[in-house]
């Protein structure tokens, strides 16, 4: 097959997919955010002593692991509002992919939680801080540390996911892939421009998280 590649016209957008790889970025760094939020609190009512709070956190990281990511997307952003819930299509993705993330960090933070030595929380008693801080203060930091490496895993998944916001025509960099493509026919040549700024952007990631991991890992 004679194939003849011409890159001009992906050339001629490429602001446009440099704009739509920082928007990927972004959203990826406010879901992860909220996520981690998310996250904490399911961890910690995973380990509650009330039997109402665990089954509620169970449920909940159950039901959104087990769920396409795709069809929550389309959930939150074409169901919703047939619930009086509106969002825009940007507002309705960070919502999804903070939600969907914090089903997966959950499952990190309660690892985390678990393997830290029970010394930590009577250290902080001990010493007169309440239950609440000696948690915000001693052991959320600690579990941090120690879950660097799948934290950061999951970031750069959560980055991948956001090609996804496509879908409901949020511009990032895969909805302007299509739309570049769409427009000129060269399908080669788009999808393999976006393909590399996708692995570049991954593998900076991926370096810049490991440079973090090890400044705060905890000496062994």
């Amino acid at each position: 097959m004679d194939y003849d590649f011409n890159f001009a016209a992906v050339w001629r957008d490429f602001d446009l997919l440099l704009s739509g790889l920082g928007l990927g970025i972004l959203l990826a760094l406010i879901s992860i955010a909220i996520g981690c939020l998310i996250g904490l609190l399911a961890a910690f009512g995973m380990l509650s002593k009330r039997r109402a709070i665990r089954w509620i956190s169970l449920s909940y990281v159950s039901a959104i692991r087990n769920t396409p990511i795709l069809i929550l997307i389309l959930f939150t952003f074409f169901a919703l509002p047939q619930l009086g819930i509106r969002l825009g299509k940007i507002e309705s993705f960070i919502v999804t992919l903070s939600v969907y993330a914090g089903a997966y960090l959950t499952e990190v933070f309660r690892a985390g939680l678990v393997a830290l030595p029970k010394g930590l929380r009577e250290a902080g008693l001990t010493i007169g801080l309440t239950e609440f801080r000696t948690k915000l203060l001693i052991t959320i930091p600690v579990m941090l540390r120690n879950v660097l490496p799948s934290l950061s895993n999951n970031f750069i998944s959560l980055f991948k996911d956001t090609s996804l916001a496509a879908a409901i025509a949020v511009p990032e960099l895969t909805f302007y892939a299509r739309k570049i493509n769409v427009e000129t026919f060269r399908v080669i040549e788009t999808w393999l421009v976006a393909s590399l700024m996708y692995v570049v952007t991954c593998y900076v990631i991926a370096a810049v998280l490991r440079q973090v991991e090890t400044r705060l890992a905890i000496p062994r």
